[in-house]
């Protein structure tokens, strides 16, 4: 079992759609996950920059902000700010327009992307405009691995979250492919199952040296 884990994908606050606890902390000490990148749920379904406002008044080290950025709307990161989320699918903007191209050098931070909120050519795409661009893929499944393995073969800035990896040996495939220092570890709870991913993270079939780099190694280098 790995020394200590980072959740690179974790939700704060409530959800539209459901009854789920608002509060991460709980379940990360249960599953022994020590601090997680988070961003506020109303960022994501509904208004940014109150859900952005919410986000940074959190007030705990184990949880660290990643506010939802649209391209046009924000022109500095807020201080202390590690990592930003765009949402062009939810938010309606051009992934790889003008916007977005001058908005993220000006930002100078990594930017964590939902694979359902793009494509890997859209990706491909920006991380060839803008090659000094750190990029996290979020949720990139298993049925898309050949896309992925594609985009992280073309594109040297693309990191992947491992989370939704959930088929037999895809971590693994990824990791002798692109090596561990670009997988990280991520759930996506409370919407989604944080459970799975914690147990693939203890059985991955890696040296212990690689399930370090992923269960927190990776991230810390990617911030």
């Amino acid at each position: 079992m790995p020394k200590y884990v980072i959740d690179a994908h974790r939700l704060v606050g409530p959800v539209p759609f459901d009854d789920l606890p608002a509060d991460p902390r709980g379940e990360m000490d249960r599953l022994g996950i020590d601090r997680a990148l988070v961003t506020h749920t109303l960022s994501l379904y509904s208004d940014p920059g109150a859900g952005n406002e919410a986000l940074l008044a959190l007030d705990d080290p184990r949880l660290v902000p990643v506010p939802v950025v649209v391209p046009g709307e924000t022109d500095e990161p807020p201080p202390g700010v590690r990592m930003v989320r765009l949402c062009p699918e939810r938010h309606r903007f051009d992934l790889t327009g003008p916007a977005t191209l001058r908005c993220l050098p000006a930002l100078g931070l990594p930017a964590a992307i939902d694979l359902d909120e793009t494509s890997p050519a859209q990706l491909r795409h920006l991380a060839e405009r803008l090659p000094r661009q750190r990029l996290l893929v979020l949720n990139p499944g298993y049925r898309r691995l050949r896309g992925l393995g594609e985009l992280m073969d073309e594109a040297p800035n693309v990191w992947a979250e491992i989370g939704t990896v959930n088929t037999q040996g895809g971590v693994e495939w990824l990791a002798a492919r692109f090596g561990a220092g670009r997988l990280v570890f991520g759930t996506g709870a409370p919407v989604a199952d944080d459970c799975g991913p914690r147990f693939l993270l203890d059985h991955l079939d890696l040296p212990a040296e690689d399930v370090e780099r992923i269960a927190s190694g990776s991230l810390e280098a990617l911030l």
